[in-house]
């Protein structure tokens, strides 16, 4: 069955991500989504550093190649003269009051970065007044390790170059809202808001909403919704732009970005169904932990708190590949906290899949086939 008439119906990074690379390989696509409250892209903190990250495993392997794809995919939009992509490497801090737990680290975090060459730079042990100049708003006793190559990403910025990417290579973007999808004799029947339209193949990178697609087609899928707020913090007068993500043992991070903005978070309140409220026991638990470690935030304006709906896979992998049993369906989701890194290199092989190129093996990050069901 021929596949160049693709629909992908969903406009965070994973789906203009995907939507991108199938258009570059000459597929008429249309991207369908109603942008809609709580995508994950929208609210991420967008840190790309997966090699200072607690995961391990498949997961690893899968957040690590999706780092070090990164500059492949970026220059892939700079040939189209996209002006802004919102990323900046600019180092990632690793922090801790125990000396030791950080030295603890060292050979972890030395062989991860040796794996992944220049694109991840070199670790620095940095300590003292040291760790201050690269962060001024942090506690004096830290004790760090610095990765160069560490980046971050303004994932809204970065969401709308992709999109733009894809429109560049003939792609369509509609804003509606997907009310069904049927599987026919000579493809899949998209049907929205305002009417119905016939595509040969459907690509669902809904993020967390990928469930209520596939209950349309009485099919679960294995991604269940994770709510992550996330404050962001104003410093007037103050030149964060070179200052590295930080990212403490615990669970909790701060990215900063151009013009004092900094991004401090976030929750991970599994349970959380599609809710994309702030909370004020969300908000409290944000603030705490980012001004015990950086009390020099304290005098920041609050300028607002960003909710994102995480997707998170079955055992935490994504949930990636062809739906078994349907021809001409494809899955996109998943990603949990790490979809701005690994989203290019998955919507890469996911549009080589339905295109019948070569793709890169697909495992780790293959979908399961119990995933969906």
């Amino acid at each position: 069955m021929s596949t160049t008439n693709i629909a992908v119906i969903g406009g965070g990074i994973a789906g203009v991500t995907t939507a991108f690379h199938l258009a570059r390989r000459g597929a008429t696509v249309t991207v369908i989504d109603d942008g809609g409250f709580g995508q994950a892209t929208a609210a991420s903190a967008g840190i790309i550093a997966p090699w200072v990250s607690k995961s391990d495993g498949d997961f690893y392997a899968a957040y690590a190649a999706g780092g070090n794809y990164y500059p492949e995919f970026l220059s892939q939009l700079e040939a189209l003269g996209i002006p802004e992509l919102g990323y900046r490497r600019s180092g990632a801090l690793m922090v801790d009051v125990d000396a030791e737990g950080i030295e603890a680290e060292y050979e972890r975090i030395v062989s991860r970065v040796r794996d992944a060459g220049d694109v991840a730079g070199e670790v620095k042990r940095v300590a003292g007044d040291d760790v201050q100049s690269l962060f001024p708003a942090l506690a004096s006793g830290l004790t760090g390790l610095l990765v160069t190559g560490g980046g971050r990403v303004d994932g809204r910025i970065l969401r709308d170059a992709a999109l733009t990417g894809a429109i560049a290579h003939g792609a369509r973007h509609l804003v509606d809202a997907v009310i069904g999808l049927e599987q026919t004799q000579t493809g899949w029947s998209v049907k929205t808001t305002t009417g119905t339209t016939m595509f040969d193949a459907v690509v669902v990178a809904a993020g967390a909403r990928v469930m209520d697609i596939f209950d349309r087609l009485d099919m679960r899928i294995g991604v269940t919704p994770q709510r992550g707020q996330i404050v962001h913090l104003h410093l007037r007068g103050v030149n964060t732009s070179p200052w590295p993500t930080v990212h403490p043992l615990g669970d909790h991070y701060m990215t900063p970005f151009d013009g004092g903005r900094i991004a401090v978070g976030a929750t991970r309140e599994t349970g959380s169904g599609f809710d994309p409220r702030v909370t004020a026991a969300g908000q409290m638990s944000v603030l705490q932990k980012a001004l015990e470690l950086a009390p020099g935030l304290g005098e920041a304006t609050l300028v607002e708190t960003r909710v994102g709906i995480r997707p998170m896979g079955d055992d935490h992998m994504p949930v990636v590949g062809r739906v078994p049993g349907r021809d001409g369906l494809w899955v996109a989701s998943g990603y949990g906290a790490g979809g701005l890194t690994m989203g290019p290199l998955l919507g890469d092989a996911v549009a080589r899949d339905v295109m019948g190129d070569a793709a890169p093996e697909l495992a780790p990050f293959a979908m399961p086939a119990e995933s969906v069901s």
